[in-house]
């Protein structure tokens, strides 16, 4: 079932951006996630061995982030790999016999190629038969690829479907920008959505995007409009660039917002919910809307100081660490948001 209400949006100017935020959202009831599995390189990078690489400060990295390590991957690795592997595990998990998946939706922002899609490599890895597609929603790429699957699961329109996240950030980041390089991690996670009761599912949930905000954080060259040239290669414009300033009280502002608005058209409370499972970018932002809502740390799921931002993979990894750890039941409500670049945001109650 997928309802719609209230379509007005509201506008504020926090200094360098327009935010779009509105009061629309949706439910999707009638879907389960049978199964969930994630993937991390094997590589440790700790504060210390980029402040030995790049001079990058270990204690700020901490102070202004919460992070104290990530993984990266080896030269030989790509997105779709760390894609498969998480995929493979929520297969097991799920116990469905893969040829019985009939969708995959991939939600990345580093694809192995503009073409073919990440999606399609990753179909053709695990050996499936269904049609797979990328979602490019930066860090809400994974929900923004489960709703998309969820959608075609509750219409009937599949019956086992993947949804992954996943990004390999360190190839996108420039070392010598020692704000934004330390923040980022490589990582993938994936669940098999399939039908559920009447009661399972996404209770309520809301898409957001709000595109006058990009430029806070893109990749210049590379595109259409900016194709890659040796001069833009010279000026690292093929890399990711962040206002982290303007990032970060959009972020803070935006979490807080949609999460509120979620939990109240879903006529619940904070207290009504297992565990929050949020976007790893920051632990300032994570604490500053679990201050403003009166989030219990207890019901906070962090692994942001070992991992760091692993953009789309961020919530699919805390996802299947926090059931692994027993945190999730059936009949638990999670509540899981995303945010990021486009600007975009993916917020959901979801009845496990």
């Amino acid at each position: 079932m997928s309802t719609i209400t209230d379509e007005n949006p509201t506008k504020t100017t926090p200094g360098a951006a327009r935010t779009l935020f509105t009061r629309r959202t949706s439910s999707l009831l009638g879907i389960q996630i049978a199964g969930c599995g994630s993937y991390v390189p094997e590589m440790v990078v700790t504060n210390e061995q980029l402040d030995q690489e790049y001079g990058c400060d270990p204690n700020w990295i901490v102070q202004r982030t919460g992070i104290r390590e990530r993984r990266h991957c080896p030269p030989e690795m790509a997105t779709s790999d760390m894609c498969v592997e998480a995929s493979r595990k929520a297969i097991r998990s799920s116990g469905v016999d893969p040829q019985q998946i009939d969708l995959l939706v991939c939600g990345t922002f580093t694809p192995d190629y503009h073409c073919p899609s990440t999606a399609c490599l990753v179909q053709d890895k695990l050996g499936l038969d269904c049609p797979a597609f990328d979602t490019a929603a930066a860090c809400a790429g994974f929900m923004y690829a489960l709703v998309t699957a969820s959608q075609f699961v509750a219409t009937g329109n599949a019956k086992y479907a993947l949804a992954v996240g996943g990004d390999l950030n360190s190839r996108i980041v420039n070392p010598k920008d020692q704000r934004t390089y330390p923040l980022f991690g490589d990582g993938a996670g994936a669940v098999l959505v399939t039908r559920g009761t009447p009661h399972q599912g996404l209770v309520c949930y809301q898409l957001g995007s709000d595109g006058s905000g990009g430029p806070l954080l893109d990749r210049p060259a590379g595109g259409t409009h900016t194709p890659i040239t040796p001069e833009a290669i010279v000026a690292g414009e093929q890399y990711l660039r962040m206002d982290g300033r303007s990032v970060f009280k959009w972020a803070v502002r935006m979490l807080a917002d949609t999460i509120e608005l979620v939990l109240e058209k879903s006529g619940m409370s904070v207290h009504d919910i297992s565990q929050f499972v949020l976007h790893q970018a920051n632990v300032r932002i994570i604490n500053a809307a679990a201050d403003q809502l009166g989030i219990p740390q207890e019901k906070l799921f962090v692994n942001l100081d070992r991992y760091g931002n692993t953009s789309g993979g961020s919530i699919p990894i805390a996802l299947d660490e926090a059931f692994q750890e027993g945190k999730i039941h059936r009949g638990d409500a999670i509540l899981m948001c995303g945010f990021g670049g486009g600007l975009t945001w993916g917020t959901g109650v979801f009845r496990w």
